[in-house]
């Protein structure tokens, strides 16, 4: 992967226009409330991110930092934490490309809203397709992240084109002023804070793959920072974009965009559009859930290099000589969570749950990165090295900054929405379903060690 791949793949894993729906929910306030998240979160992890990258860009990323600067076991929980956050990140992901898909078609396919089935086959025919293309290797499926990348921005520019052709007709039907941009910060901003803070959560995922990058310590971090350019400037445009076309009371935190962007074309006349952009968002989406399977999948092959899995996660592939072991495991268990994720519930409130149950599982290891950065600051660097401004103690601030957002985060994601009808349900699939994964890894861990003792290499 070159720096023009490398960029993209920050761009199709760094933005989910679900999120731009989800913020646009709040109002106009969802506006503050990215600058808060941006300032808060995304810009201590890019900079931890950057330095840490440029400090150690061997494949494995934040599992090679963790272990680097805590040892053996927090370095595996970090990685076991990620990988298994992308578990229920899958189904979620593909539900939102499942109903943005119903656009595509005639009015008539909108009745399989909430069709359970219809939403099974398409996760499940989703996550094949994005499984066998990582199968064959990045230099197939990284033109699948690519395409995803187009997909996310293309439709951010139609609905901007059509939110500026609405307003200059008809005015905003969002009123943006002081008094409504300003967050109240009740419980449910909070809340809604957490989401948006997982939404900015992506600048990692290249890291992960610095044994296929062309030099790693000089790519990683330039498109890091070229594709958070790109990163921020959609989120908040898009969401700008979303509440001058609707109210945020019509907006669907799982269908908002398409909304938007269907109805307000309507609206000024541009019919036609709608397909073409539901298109394109479901594009998106299947590349960023194949980018996400090409990072994650890192994870278990070089723990399986070190011995903390089964040896059988590092093999490669004879012909394509990707980690195939790790892939197609990773796609079996992703099946087994599109099941979970819809046992007594509604599709939507199986999306919440989903989304929630990531969030803890995802922001643990990040409760790793900035800890890491702050410890390895000890450690001499290489020349070339791309440091974070301000020297040793901007990044002990930055990443003291970071932890905080991070706990916080954690802590919110436990609640479940307010239109959840079976919020203690909810609770305990989260809350379960987050140990027992965390369980499984521990246990992992002991086993491979043990079994590295009674087998020396």
């Amino acid at each position: 992967m070159g720096f023009r791949d490398l960029v993209l793949f920050y761009i199709v894993t760094g933005i989910s226009l679900r999120w731009i729906a989800t913020a646009a929910t709040v109002g106009a306030s969802a506006v503050v409330i990215w600058l808060i998240a941006l300032c808060a979160f995304y810009l201590p992890l890019a900079l931890s991110v950057m330095e840490l990258s440029s400090r150690y860009p061997q494949e494995g990323g934040l599992y090679i930092w963790a272990k680097r600067a805590f040892g053996e076991f927090p370095g595996f929980m970090t990685g076991w934490s990620y990988w298994a956050s992308n578990l229920p990140y899958y189904p979620a992901v593909l539900y939102f490309a499942a109903s943005n898909a119903l656009y595509i078609g005639p009015k008539s396919w909108l009745a399989l809203a909430n069709n359970k089935t219809y939403f099974l086959l398409f996760a499940l025919l989703g996550l094949l397709l994005a499984t066998f293309l990582n199968v064959i290797g990045l230099s197939v499926g990284k033109w699948l992240h690519n395409l995803g990348a187009i997909g996310t921005w293309l439709p951010i520019a139609i609905l901007f084109a059509i939110a500026a052709v609405a307003w200059h007709r008809f005015g905003s039907a969002t009123r943006f002023a002081l008094a409504t941009m300003t967050p109240h910060m009740h419980f449910r901003d909070v809340l809604f804070l957490a989401t948006i803070v997982f939404a900015l959560g992506g600048s990692e995922s290249a890291s992960f793959l610095g044994g296929e990058i062309q030099d790693p310590r000089k790519n990683l971090p330039r498109a890091l920072l070229s594709g958070g350019a790109f990163v921020t400037t959609g989120y908040i445009l898009g969401t700008v974009a979303v509440l001058i076309a609707l109210p945020a009371s019509q907006i669907s935190g799982l269908e908002g965009i398409m909304q938007a962007i269907s109805k307000s074309a309507e609206h000024v006349g541009w019919f036609g559009v709608g397909p073409v952009a539901a298109l394109l968002i479901t594009i998106s989406n299947l590349g960023a859930l194949g980018a996400w399977l090409a990072v994650s999948a890192r994870l278990p092959f070089v723990a399986g290099i070190d011995r903390y899995l089964p040896a059988a996660f590092a093999r490669v592939h004879p012909k394509w000589g990707t980690p195939y072991v790790a892939l197609l495991v990773q796609a079996a268990v992703g099946i087994i969570f599109i099941f979970i994720g819809q046992v007594g519930t509604s599709v939507y409130g199986a999306y919440e749950v989903l989304v929630s149950m990531g969030i803890i599982t995802y922001f643990i290891p990040y409760l790793f990165v900035f800890a890491s950065l702050i410890r390895l600051q000890r450690e001499p660097s290489a020349p070339g090295v791309m440091h974070i401004p301000g020297g040793r103690r901007a990044a002990i601030a930055l990443g003291m900054l970071g932890f905080a957002t991070t706990l916080v985060t954690i802590a919110c994601s436990v609640m479940p929405a307010d239109d959840e009808p079976h919020k203690i349900l909810a609770v305990v699939k989260i809350v379960g379903l987050t140990a027992v994964l965390l369980a499984i890894g521990v246990f992992m861990f002991r086993w491979g060690r043990s079994h590295a003792a009674r087998n020396p290499a």
